[in-house]
């Protein structure tokens, strides 16, 4: 079995294209939209393609037209391309995403996966880095052996007490890389974080375009390409 797990693809089509194609199937832990220029379009690629699908929370603030509580430098970021998304994505898509469940649960051979965009106690929006004792906790509590999660952009794959804790990364606006989605492998008992390149300039002139005020524009290129917001907020 070779499963593709991918995470926060927000809006970005090129990078969403530039995934593998051969898998078994496909796993997405959240954030399907904002910030990317294609939300329509990426929905309707998860739609097509995955077997396991999670609510992040982006996905939960265009469902339900709510904030997606980012943290300040992200904040007019999704703000903006909230409303932009809310513009462009039909309200059948803003159904899907509401329906998409908070965790999901499944077992492959010996093993059992528990997935979420976030963290198991907060699968919306906790901001849990790679290094937090709270992995240590929840791997201590024994529901799965695999525990896999998003929302960070910042791919990692930490042993716990005899159980595995990973984080894809981000396919669609990387923290790690510009130009790169990232994303993991599950094949033959091993996961595998790997990444790709993309045509982030395609992207780029798409985001360009975008009805959003210069200074957000300028922002997503610079993430987009870098990997990295400026210094100012």
């Amino acid at each position: 079995m070779r499963i593709l797990i991918a995470s926060d693809l927000h809006g970005n089509l090129e990078a969403v294209r530039a995934l593998p194609a051969q898998y078994d199937e496909l796993w997405v832990l959240g954030d399907l939209v904002n910030y990317g220029p294609n939300p329509a379009e990426v929905i309707e690629f998860v739609r097509e393609h995955a077997s396991l699908v999670v609510r992040g929370n982006h996905d939960d603030a265009i469902g339900y037209d709510r904030d997606p509580e980012c943290s300040l430098p992200y904040r007019k970021l999704a703000e903006e391309t909230g409303r932009f998304t809310m513009s462009v994505v039909s309200n059948e898509q803003r159904e899907f995403l509401r329906r998409l469940p908070l965790t999901a649960e499944r077992r492959v051979g010996d093993f059992r996966f528990f997935a979420c965009h976030a963290a198991p106690a907060d699968p919306l929006h906790e901001y849990r880095p790679a290094n937090s004792e709270l992995w240590t906790q929840d791997a201590a509590r024994g529901f799965c052996d695999v525990l896999l999660a998003g929302h960070t952009h910042v791919a990692f794959c930490r042993a716990v007490d005899g159980r595995l804790v990973a984080n894809p990364g981000s396919a669609g606006q990387s923290k790690q890389a510009g130009g790169r989605a990232y994303y993991a492998i599950w094949e033959d008992g091993r996961l595998r974080l790997e990444s790709v390149e993309y045509e982030v300039e395609i992207t780029a002139a798409k985001v360009r375009k975008m009805p959003v005020s210069p200074e957000v524009r300028d922002r997503l290129e610079t993430v987009l390409r870098t990997g990295a917001l400026p210094d100012r907020v």
